[in-house]
């Protein structure tokens, strides 16, 4: 089974260039955030005599508004983006599924309730939400996480209620039922497992939201907070010396967009993996 998977995976790739760029741009990206320490240049160190440095040899992408290697400050963003992407994705995950199987499974009174109360959180603007709870928790590294982990799970409910919707249908899970398999044993062994590439594909788009949200709101002074580097907060920084140094906004502004789009292309791959009969297509 797992050899059928990976050829298809591998089908998917060799038939689908922009998926193949995205898995090897994402490992790549990811490679260098864990060996970030390896570099040997200090991102928080600062030069006042190399203030706004145009790019050069000794500083590829030239220099902050303190002196700092661009850089630097870029692959260490680029750690914390995605550190703030996968936990987020994590807690919205886990929320969304406990959600969309409960509600999906049990369905009555119990579907009503949780999926109001979906709708009622999901017609919040998210820009009311955060301001409302950053008067609560400092704008920060964990706060950030908490924010986005905590009000972006919707999606993943309805995805995974509708799944299950479908998959409490079949006949295992009606068998299931009829031989007295206790509720906690049918969502674990069989509704799961059975919407499994569902929450894959939901996973990896969670992640390129968080990435996108977590840079607008460090983007608005709302999220990463100084001396900490993200994509988000570099593009805030760049904004006010954009004429002098427009270099500062282009390289965090195509690794925030390659990124996202690069995680929205993994699910399709994954999904394959996932969905041993599916057959890779789309270009």
């Amino acid at each position: 089974m797992k050899s059928i998977r990976l050829k298809n995976v591998i089908d998917e790739l060799k038939g689908n260039k922009s998926a193949l760029f995205s898995v090897a741009f994402l490992a790549f990206i990811i490679l260098i955030s864990i060996f970030a320490f390896l570099l040997p240049m200090d991102p928080d160190a600062t030069n006042t005599a190399i203030i706004l440095q145009t790019p050069s040899s000794s500083h590829i992408f030239g220099t902050d508004e303190l002196g700092r290697d661009y850089l630097a400050r870029t692959i260490y963003g680029g750690r914390v983006s995605l550190i703030v992407g996968i936990l987020a994705m994590l807690i919205s995950t886990s929320i969304g599924i406990g959600v969309g199987t409960i509600s999906g499974y049990f369905g009555g009174k119990i579907d009503n309730l949780l999926m109001r109360f979906v709708d009622i959180i999901s017609s919040i603007p998210w820009m009311i939400l955060v301001t409302v709870v950053s008067i609560f928790l400092k704008p920060g590294f964990q706060a950030i996480i908490i924010v986005i982990g905590l009000f972006s799970w919707m999606e993943t409910a309805r995805l995974v209620r509708a799944e299950t919707l479908s998959v409490k249908q079949r006949e295992y899970v009606l068998y299931a039922n009829s031989i007295g398999e206790s509720s906690k044993n049918i969502i674990f062994r069989h509704i799961i497992p059975s919407v499994f590439p569902t929450i894959i594909i939901a996973s990896t788009s969670s992640i390129a939201n968080a990435i996108m949200t977590e840079s607008s709101l460090s983007f608005l002074g709302l999220g990463i907070q100084q001396p900490m580097s993200s994509w988000g907060n570099l593009l805030q920084n760049a904004q006010t010396n954009l004429q002098n140094a427009p270099y500062m906004a282009i390289l965090p502004g195509v690794l925030i967009i390659l990124t996202i789009y690069s995680f929205n292309k993994l699910g399709n791959v994954l999904r394959v993996f996932a969905e041993p009969r599916t057959s890779g297509g789309g270009k």
